[in-house]
C-alpha cells in the first residue's frame, strides 16, 4: 500500500473508532509494519491532523475534529483525474468548464500528498473530442432532463427526412462521435434515440412531465432486457 493511501486509511479507522487504536492494530488493518504506522503518524501530526496518543497506549482524533469533506484514497483520485479527462472529450462545452472547477476545488480540499497525484498529470484520456452540436445546447437538454420538461425539435433522420418532435427527454448518452438524447416522443408514441448532430432546432415548451421520468427510464431499460433476450434466442 502506498503512502498517500496509508494517510487515508489511518484517518479514516480513527474517525470511526470509539476508544484509542494502537499502533498494531491499525498495522494489522493496513498489512504494513508498526514501525510504518509510526512514522505515517508523525507525518499526519505534521500536516496539523489533530491525532492524539503514544506509543504502546493508542491513537485518537481530537474531540471535535471533522475532515474536509472531500476525502479520497490514491485509487479514488486516480478515478476523479480519470474522469475529469475524459470529460474533456465530450462535446458538452459547460461539463468540460465544471470539470475544471471540480479539479480546481479537489485540490484545495485534499490533504498534500493526495493533491500531488492530482498534479502529477500521469494519467491521460486519449483520442479526439467529439465536436459541440451546432443547433442545440447539451447543457439545455441536462436541464430539461432534470426538470422533466419536454423539448420541441426540429429533427433530420438518417435518410434527411425533417420532423418536429416534441419530447420527453430521460437520458443523455455520450458517445466518441456524438451524444444520444434517448426521449419519449410524442409523435411516435415510444422511447427514441435522437442524435444531437441531427437536431437542427431545439427550444423548451415550459411544459412538464413531473413524475414521469423514473418510469419512462423503466420502459427503456426494459427495452435493453428484451433485445438482450431476443438476441440470446
Amino acid at each position: 500500500m502506498r503512502k498517500a493511501s496509508r494517510l487515508f486509511e489511518i484517518i479514516q479507522i480513527l474517525r470511526l473508532a470509539r476508544r484509542p487504536v494502537t499502533a498494531a492494530d491499525i498495522a494489522a488493518q493496513l498489512e504494513v509494519t508498526v514501525r510504518s504506522v509510526y512514522r505515517d503518524i508523525a507525518a499526519l501530526q505534521a500536516m496539523r491532523v489533530p491525532i492524539e496518543g503514544e506509543r504502546g497506549i493508542g491513537y485518537i482524533l481530537r474531540p471535535g475534529f471533522d475532515l474536509p469533506p472531500l476525502m479520497f484514497s490514491i485509487e479514488e483520485m486516480e478515478a476523479i483525474v480519470l474522469a475529469l479527462a475524459l470529460l474533456e472529450r465530450t462535446g458538452d462545452a459547460e461539463l468540460k468548464q465544471a470539470a475544471k472547477r471540480v479539479s480546481a476545488k479537489v485540490a484545495g480540499a485534499v490533504p498534500p500528498p493526495l493533491r500531488q497525484a492530482l498534479d502529477a498529470n500521469a494519467l491521460h484520456a486519449w483520442g479526439f473530442a467529439a465536436p459541440s452540436a451546432a443547433a442545440i445546447d447539451l447543457a439545455l437538454v441536462r436541464r430539461a432532463i432534470r426538470d422533466e420538461e419536454k423539448l420541441d425539435i426540429a429533427y433530420r433522420d438518417e435518410l434527411g427526412r425533417a420532423t418536429e418532435r416534441i419530447i420527453r427527454p430521460i437520458a443523455l448518452i455520450y458517445y466518441a462521435e456524438t451524444a444520444n438524447i434517448v426521449a419519449w416522443c410524442e409523435l411516435r408514441q415510444a422511447i427514441r434515440n435522437f442524435r444531437s448532430d441531427r437536431i437542427e432546432d431545439c427550444r423548451p415548451t415550459g411544459l412538464r412531465f413531473k413524475g414521469e421520468g423514473d418510469g419512462l427510464r423503466q420502459i427503456w431499460v426494459n427495452g435493453w432486457q428484451t433485445d438482450t433476450s431476443a438476441a440470446a434466442g
